[in-house]
């Protein structure tokens, strides 16, 4: 037994993100469950008395508190890992997921989904914040770029595989026991994590001395951050680049979930299709959204090799992640037959992720220290919020055969984007220089 405790690991770090990474997996395989199956059975057996623009209501407003528990679950699960640590952090919010997951399994009607959901998205929340502060401490500064790769490629390869996957268990079980199923993928996780991830890295007895040295040493830059204070909310709303960061986060973040929450009903109610249909097809703009994830930090990186100014390189990858979204979104107001349907949804998700992974980077452009995570956390709220009133108009007010009409109004949120951070943010740069 004390050999087996003493035994050293190398490149512990790796498997650490990686498990991080499988997580994000699974989250999005018990994320989307629920879309696939609301059209596989789960509304006509709740609701056989309603149309499918009764049921489509019904699911908009469960998916609107899903989104809005999803938001506050990101700054309670953000505090959560500052407390706790990350070891026991994602132990609380991969377990609560996976028992929100299985407990869809034994609810009915609105209020038991509603409940259920909102339990969802608050743990779920928490793999993003935890993915965050595992990277900050396992990783040495000149890596995390690599390691946040890595998680974001889960997470999309998550979305990619979540619908075929769903959908073809709802093929072969009853939508009750693919809850249950998936539930246990979420717990059995939890056994690898607590064994690797015991301790921190400086105290963990698997690290190999030379892999400790390396992390530590390559995070000595950060110490100098530790002592310096958040500026106050007031402080930072007071600059119009951070409203630009806001503005252009809430714009653009409901784009993604038009996609995320509603492509099996889109494809359903559009296209008369079945749920064989949805698992063929539906994993299709996430492919898109998978490549754009490492195209957008590729061409970023390429441009800063070049020699750009960080403002130049933002603006002009934000503004090719837009360009392609807007005529795609366009498209989608008549694409004429499914399949072409869903390869314009890759290319806007292909853009989506050009344009996102740079808008995220705009706090640390543009603010230092503790007060990256305030404005993002802004940010971020806005986001998620506005997300919500998205999939909240869609499913209460728009009818079934008005789908055209979302995406007019994808391709006006695009626009937004683009005015909020040509107008408000004039140029990207430290503002450290106006702070006094």
């Amino acid at each position: 037994m004390a050999q087996a405790i003493e035994k050293k690991v190398k490149g512990l770090r790796w498997w650490v993100v990686g498990l991080i990474a499988l997580a994000a997996v699974i989250n999005y395989i018990d994320r989307q469950a629920f879309s696939v199956l609301w059209e596989a059975g789960i509304g006509e057996d709740l609701y056989p008395d309603l149309d499918a623009d009764g049921r489509k209501k019904i699911y908009g407003r469960i998916g609107t508190y899903f989104v809005i528990a999803y938001a506050l679950g990101q700054a309670l699960f953000g505090r959560i890992f500052d407390k706790i640590g990350t070891k026991m952090g994602f132990v609380l919010s991969i377990g609560f997921w996976s028992l929100a997951t299985g407990l869809h399994a034994l609810v009915k009607g609105f209020a038991g989904f509603t409940f259920v959901r909102v339990l969802l998205g608050l743990s779920e929340a928490g793999n993003w914040p935890g993915a965050a502060k595992g990277n900050a401490e396992w990783f040495p500064t000149d890596e995390r770029a690599m390691a946040q790769g890595i998680f974001n490629f889960g997470a999309s390869f998550g979305a990619m595989i979540s619908i075929p996957v769903i959908g073809l268990l709802a093929q072969k079980l009853h939508w009750q026991v693919v809850f249950l199923a998936i539930s246990i993928i979420g717990f059995l996780w939890l056994i690898p994590w607590l064994i690797y991830v015991k301790r921190p890295p400086n105290s963990h007895p698997w690290i190999t001395q030379e892999e400790k040295d390396y992390i530590m040493k390559g995070q000595k830059n950060e110490v100098g951050d530790s002592d310096q204070k958040s500026l106050g909310y007031g402080k930072i709303l007071g600059f119009k680049q951070s409203w630009g960061v806001i503005l252009a986060s809430a714009a653009i973040d409901p784009i993604w979930w038009i996609f995320v929450i509603w492509i099996p009903n889109y494809l359903v109610n559009v296209f008369n299709m079945d749920i064989a249909g949805i698992t063929r097809l539906g994993w299709v703009p996430f492919l898109g959204a998978m490549i754009g994830a490492w195209f957008g930090g590729l061409l970023a990186k390429w441009f800063f090799n070049k020699g750009w100014n960080v403002n130049k390189v933002r603006k002009f990858t934000i503004g090719i992640g837009c360009a392609i979204m807007l005529p795609a979104l366009l498209g989608l107001s008549s694409p004429g037959n499914a399949t072409i349907a869903v390869i314009i949804m890759a290319v806007v998700l292909f853009g989506f992720q050009t344009a996102i992974g740079n808008i995220q980077t705009l706090p640390s452009d543009l603010f230092s220290g503790k007060s990256v995570g305030t404005l993002s956390g802004l940010a971020g709220m806005s986001a998620k919020f506005a997300a919500a009133a998205l999939v909240w108009y869609i499913g209460d007010i728009l009818p079934v055969e008005n789908y055209s009409f979302v995406f007019l109004i994808g391709a006006a949120l695009v626009g937004i984007v683009i005015a909020a951070v040509w107008l408000l943010i004039p140029k990207v740069e430290s503002l450290e220089t106006t702070i006094n």
